[in-house]
């Protein structure tokens, strides 16, 4: 699926509400947990050790739920382009939430809602609400209200 294209600061201040997305799924893998273990020192066994977490309480590992907050800079970008700025920035979060795991091998994607359009000096701040959803599940990996600026 294509990003939604706006066509500037302005296309983009006309937007509270639009819906974007889905993004592409993503799949997770064994690899994707060790890494991100690697890079933070997150090395808990549920997420690192299959054999142990086989007996655990998910059957399998489980992505980190910062991992799974961390791929929304990835697949937002799917789902939004702003042209006509000289950069888009992440500035934070508002709330974060991780309603269910995600097993090893699990598919993600994408969904979001703008909720939010204000200037800022130099451009626009948007908050949107995103929901990373899996493959299968009715309830969501994260959501998340997600800020960014998109500067002139």
């Amino acid at each position: 699926m294509e990003p939604i294209v706006f066509e500037g600061l302005d296309h983009l201040r006309g937007a509270v509400g639009a819906a974007l997305g889905p993004s592409e799924w993503h799949e997770i893998t064994q690899r994707q947990i060790d890494l991100f273990a690697e890079a933070t020192g997150d090395h808990q066994w549920i997420h690192v050790d299959p054999q142990r977490a086989a007996a655990g309480p998910f059957g399998t590992t489980i992505a980190h739920g910062y991992l799974t907050l961390s791929l929304a800079s990835f697949l937002v970008p799917q789902l939004i382009e702003v042209r006509g700025i000289a950069m888009a920035i992440n500035y934070g979060a508002n709330r974060v939430r991780f309603p269910a795991p995600v097993p090893v091998g699990s598919r993600l994607r994408a969904r979001a809602q703008i909720q939010a359009v204000d200037d800022v000096a130099g451009g626009v701040q948007v908050t949107d609400l995103v929901t990373i959803e899996i493959d299968g599940n009715d309830k969501p990996a994260c959501v998340v209200e997600s800020i960014s600026r998109y500067l002139a």
